[in-house]
């Protein structure tokens, strides 16, 4: 008998994915927009040729078929950034930076669209109307008084487009450092490190057609229906034709369960389902790489006893020959790991790891499917080189159906990433940008996020300049990170809506307002489009719709990136004001130095753009033995890392960090989480009722909540309220940013830097006063 109290703000839901809970939602974030019509008109320019792409994921678009293509996610992106509310000049006047520090971070954005460029006063508290000529002035001046390049940090959001982006790396490179933390270093880093040294490349090899075409689909360590919701029709229509679409999530995420298509009429008045996954698996967290270890000690195995039998391999031998490197060593790792490590270590039993065996060596194609499940954690570089080795062994690379997919979360962060946002850049990048510019590029590695936030609290750092996002929020052990911002000489947070970045200044402080996706760019030569890549090496044109809220007071990202560049060098590598005036001459430069962008202005201009190409996907492998590597990594003795083991006491729990349903990365939509039955609330603890009880406490009592690491730091949060949820014994879950103090710094994957966010060992007592949800705590 379940001893869940009676809560009004927690009832699981039993609804699919999508259907008429998405259109409830997406009708409620319009008409609160206060500008409904307008934004029905953007709405549906989202992702159609002539319109602007959508500033929520990186998942691409399907070829012409006359659907609305936004997904309930990507409609509260659209109308959370195309509203009518304003935070301007006399809204600052009204509140102190300290009275804003007291509001959630819902509140601080659900004011709305900033509009004028503001500095911080300290004297008062308080931002004020600056002109835009003032505060390039001003980064100009810190940036010129510093004793070298490498004390500024050049932060970028996954949104920037790749003008802005290409803009800003030149700029900083011109000007002295490759100090490039971005927010691939929270999420990603371990995919593109990790796919680089197997296939030559750091992106998937996928193409969005090869869906149509995979017998198999392995999603690993995501949850598409919140994070990446367009994503949930190609995996129906694979269930549908046949295909297996095999999960491994500890959480039985509503979005990998069942799916209510909105645009299929039928479907939705008989408030009809369909499954979105033949298989479910749930391995411990951090066990992926031990479940991957034994579908290929399986698939060895059986390649054995067909030889024996003189049946057909399992193993496709011309490929592993022409292709790869390294299968020796990697075999005989296979054979080195025993039955009960894996076992041990995936969380799996012998029967499940047989069980998802079998329908990958049934399927001849197969795509593998990964998010930040599997990049954070402190072997994320080795368990994605082993999602690569079993792909090897069967050929499932470079071919119709089947590969490698890493399915990004920021609209362009891939894009940023192939424009040269990159503190540890190619040399044939360097070498491109030295000579198309005629000036000696930096050459030494930057600072990637961890550092960055290391070198701001040392001293090392003395000015941030953030393109977008939420830097404060979006980084983990929250409050040494926001001691680093505070420590800097000045902080410039380039944004659409206000956020605790704002609020965590340096000495001096800037807020530059600029235009988003739904916003006409109104340059010189006229309206201005920019460009984005999809997580399938896409290059779309993106059109802004919207009259911008202020004028000339909100300025693209590509004009305050080369307002400030202009400040600080002159015409110094490129006239910066010409390339504003036109975008194709931005697009022009990049051209000359990017490969895959030659005629890029006639490429772009094509309905739904062009392929980059994928040079895994051609079976061109980019690596210094020219084929593609097996990695042979050896299993961790120990998922819990030392710092944990040294810190002498025993973890409660093993705690990974997600996002609710009315959230994008840090941007909080609202107070529900409707998938998973939460509402009006954040602070929660999900865990296994049985642990609840194992512990000494009661679902729905308020728990403080203690990560675990030998540094002497205390990080704690306070009042959070159990939730009994069917996850894994041993597991829970929370939500970040909220959650993200208890991720410690130090505490970043091996090769990659990523913060292990998905594995944090805590420690849980009850909070002051022990509250019970269903008593005052919910009146």
């Amino acid at each position: 008998m379940s001893l869940q109290p009676v809560n009004p703000r927690y009832k699981p839901y039993k609804g699919p994915a999508a259907g008429w809970g998405a259109l409830n939602a997406v009708t409620r974030f319009w008409l609160d927009s206060k500008q409904p019509f307008k934004n029905l008109r953007a709405l549906l320019k989202t992702n159609q040729n002539g319109g602007f792409d959508c500033p929520g994921c990186a998942w691409g678009d399907s070829p012409e078929d006359g659907h609305i293509k936004f997904c309930e996610n990507g409609a509260k992106a659209v109308n959370w950034e195309a509203t009518k509310r304003r935070v301007d000049p006399a809204f600052f006047a009204r509140y102190t930076v300290s009275q804003l520090r007291e509001q959630s971070d819902y509140w601080l954005e659900y004011q709305g669209r900033l509009t004028h460029p503001m500095r911080y006063d300290a004297s008062t508290d308080r931002y004020t109307k600056t002109t835009w000529a003032e505060a390039f002035a001003l980064i100009a001046r810190h940036l010129k008084a510093l004793p070298s390049p490498d004390h500024a940090e050049f932060y970028t959001s996954g949104r920037a487009s790749n003008e802005a982006a290409y803009l800003y790396q030149l700029f900083v490179r011109a000007y002295g450092t490759n100090n490039f933390p971005d927010c691939s270093n929270m999420c990603h880093e371990a995919s593109g490190v990790a796919l680089g040294q197997s296939v030559g490349i750091g992106k998937g090899s996928v193409t969005f057609n090869d869906f149509e075409h995979a017998d198999a689909i392995f999603v690993l360590g995501q949850n598409p229906g919140t994070n990446h919701p367009r994503m949930l029709e190609p995996l129906r229509e694979a269930v549908k034709r046949g295909a297996q679409v095999v999960c491994f999530n500890p959480l039985k995420e509503r979005g990998l369960e069942r799916f209510q298509h909105p645009q299929h009429a039928l479907e939705m008045l008989t408030n009809g389902s369909e499954p979105l996954n033949t298989a479910f698996f749930r391995p411990a967290l951090g066990g992926d790489m031990a479940a991957m270890r034994g579908i290929a000690k399986f698939l060895l195995q059986w390649e054995r006893e067909a030889q024996a039998k003189g049946e057909a391999a399992v193993f496709d031998h011309a490929f592993i020959a022409e292709h790869t490197d390294g299968v020796e060593a990697y075999l005989k790792l296979l054979d080195d790991c025993s039955w009960e490590a894996l076992q041990a270590q995936s969380g799996l039993s012998l029967q499940e790891i047989e069980q998802a065996a079998r329908m990958y060596r049934r399927a001849e194609r197969v795509i593998i499917c990964w998010a930040m499940g599997i990049t954070q954690h402190h072997h994320s570089v080795a368990t994605i080189q082993e999602i690569v080795n079993l792909q090897l062994l069967r050929g499932n690379l470079g071919r119709p159906g089947a590969g490698l997919c890493p399915v990004r979360g920021h609209s362009n962060v891939q894009g940023d990433r192939t424009m040269g946002i990159n503190d540890r850049p190619p040399v044939t990048l360097l070498d491109a940008l030295e000579k198309r510019f005629q000036f000696k590029v930096p050459r030494e590695n930057g600072h990637n996020t961890v550092e960055a936030i290391n070198a701001m609290i040392d001293g090392q750092a003395k000015v941030f300049i953030g393109l977008g996002g939420n830097f404060a929020q979006a980084t983990p052990d929250s409050p040494r990170t926001h001691k680093a911002l505070q420590s800097c000489e000045l902080t410039v947070q380039i944004s659409t809506k206000l956020n605790r970045s704002h609020l965590t200044v340096g000495r001096d402080a800037l807020i530059l307002p600029c235009l988003g996706r739904t916003d006409i760019d109104l340059q010189a030569s006229g309206p201005q489009a920019v460009t984005v890549e999809d997580s399938f090496s896409m290059i779309h044109a993106s059109y802004g719709q919207l009259e911008p809220l202020s004028g000339s007071e909100m300025r693209s990202e590509p004009a305050i990136v080369a307002g400030i560049a202009k400040a600080t060098l002159g015409n110094h590598p490129v006239d910066w004001g010409a390339l504003i005036a036109d975008y194709d001459r931005i697009r022009e430069l990049i051209a000359d130095t990017i490969p895959g962008f030659q005629d890029f202005n006639q490429r772009v201009a094509h309905p739904g753009g062009f392929y980059l190409g994928n040079s895994a996907g051609a079976r061109q492998w980019k690596t210094a033995s020219g084929k593609a590597n097996f990695k042979a990594n050896a299993l961790l003795d120990d998922l819990l890392p030392p710092q944990v083991r040294e810190s002498g006491e025993t973890p409660d729990l093993i705690l990974q960090t997600l996002r609710s349903h009315d959230q994008y990365n840090t941007t909080v939509y609202g107070l529900d989480d409707r998938y998973r039955g939460v509402r009006g609330q954040r602070d929660v603890l999900f865990a296994n009722e049985a642990d609840i009880l194992r512990l000494g406490f009661k679902p729905g009592q308020k728990v403080d909540i203690r990560s675990l690491w030998n540094d002497g730091i205390e990080r704690r949060v306070s009042s959070f309220t159990l939730l009994a949820f069917d996850i894994p014994a041993g597991q829970a879950a929370a939500y970040f940013p909220e959650a993200n103090p208890l991720v410690p710094l130090e505490s970043a994957g091996v090769g990659s830097s990523t913060p292990t966010s998905k594995f944090v060992a805590i420690r849980l007592q009850a909070a002051s006063g022990g509250n019970l949800l269903g008593s005052s705590a919910t009146s």
